[in-house]
C-alpha cells in the first residue's frame, strides 16, 4: 500500500508530514516543528483540535488568549518526559522558542467547542511499564481520555535495545466488542541517531484486502497505520521511541485485540516477571 512510509528530511521551521492527500488517512494530519532559539511561529487551526507536543527544548506559547510560559523539561525525547499542549478547534496560537525547540504538531477535525486550552505536564502523564522480558517497553499517555479532546490520543513509546513493543500485535480497525476503528501514525526516533528499527503491518488471514508491510524505520522516519496488527522491533544497542497518534469516529483508547496467534504471550508475561 503507497503512502505508508514517509522517510525523515533535514528542513527548518515547520513541515506537514503526513495526512489525507499523502496517505491513508482520513483524520490525522501530522507535522513537525523545528525553531532556533528566538524564532517564532504562528498558526490557526480552523475546525481541527491540536496537540502540540514539545520532544524536545522549551517554548513560550500564546493561544486564544492565554500564555503558557517556559513550558518543556527535556532537552530531547530521550531525557524525560514531554510536556503538551491540546488546542480546541479554531485556535490561534504562537509558539516562541526559548532554545532550540523540537514539537510535533497533531491535528484532527473536532467538535469540540467550547474549551479551552488545556496544559499536559510531565507529571500528569501516565507512565506504565507494559510486558515481560525482551518485549518490555515504557508506554507514556499524554493525551488521554481525561483530556477534553473529541478524536485525538496522544503519548509515547519508549522501547530499551533489542526489544518489542506494540506485542503481542494488536489492531483497532474493525467496529466489534473490545474494538474500535483507530487510524494510528508512528514517528520513531533512535537513540544513537544512527540505529533502526522495523515496523510489520499486517491483516488477518482472510481479510478481502490482505496487507503485509514491512518497514525499516530510522531516526525521524513516520509510518502510517491505517488498519492491522503492527509490531514493532528495535536493534540492539539502540533506544527506539515512537510517538503514537490515533484518532476516528469514536474516541476510545485502549479499544483494540490481539492477533490471536500471538495472544498467548500476554498470558506468559506474569509467569516471566516471577521468574526474572
Amino acid at each position: 500500500m503507497d503512502g505508508l512510509l514517509h522517510k525523515a528530511v533535514e528542513f527548518k521551521g515547520f513541515r506537514r508530514i503526513v495526512g489525507p492527500d499523502n496517505s491513508p488517512l482520513k483524520f490525522i494530519e501530522f507535522g513537525r516543528l523545528r525553531l532556533g532559539e528566538g524564532e517564532r511561529w504562528s498558526v490557526k487551526f480552523e475546525e481541527r483540535e491540536a496537540v502540540l507536543y514539545i520532544l524536545g527544548g522549551r517554548c513560550d506559547i500564546e493561544a486564544d488568549g492565554r500564555r503558557f510560559h517556559n513550558l518543556g523539561q527535556r532537552k530531547n525525547p530521550f531525557s524525560g518526559l514531554p510536556t503538551a499542549l491540546f488546542l480546541p478547534p479554531g485556535s490561534m496560537c504562537s509558539i516562541t522558542a526559548l532554545q532550540d525547540l523540537d514539537m510535533a504538531v497533531c491535528t484532527a477535525p473536532s467538535e469540540a467547542r467550547g474549551q479551552g486550552p488545556s496544559l499536559i505536564t510531565p507529571d500528569m502523564c501516565k507512565v506504565t511499564s507494559v510486558g515481560a522480558f525482551n518485549w518490555r517497553r515504557e508506554v507514556r499517555t499524554v493525551v488521554g481520555p481525561e483530556v477534553p479532546a473529541s478524536r485525538l490520543l496522544v503519548g509515547e513509546t519508549l522501547n530499551p535495545p533489542g526489544n518489542w513493543s506494540s506485542y503481542p500485535p494488536h489492531k483497532h480497525d474493525t467496529k466489534s466488542e473490545g474494538e474500535a476503528p483507530l487510524e494510528e501514525v508512528y514517528f520513531f526516533l533512535v537513540d544513537p541517531p544512527q540505529g533502526f528499527g522495523i515496523i510489520r503491518i499486517y491483516t488477518p488471514e482472510g481479510d478481502p484486502e490482505p496487507l503485509d508491510e514491512v518497514f525499516v524505520v530510522e531516526n525521524g522516519d513516520t509510518v502510517v497505520i491505517p488498519r492491522g496488527y503492527h509490531p514493532v522491533a528495535v536493534a540492539p544497542g539502540y533506544t527506539l521511541l515512537y510517538l503514537w497518534v490515533l484518532a476516528g469516529e469514536e474516541r476510545a483508547y485502549g479499544a483494540w485485540t490481539d492477533d490471536p496467534h500471538h495472544a498467548w504471550v500476554r498470558g506468559a508475561e506474569a509467569i516471566l516477571r516471577e521468574a526474572l
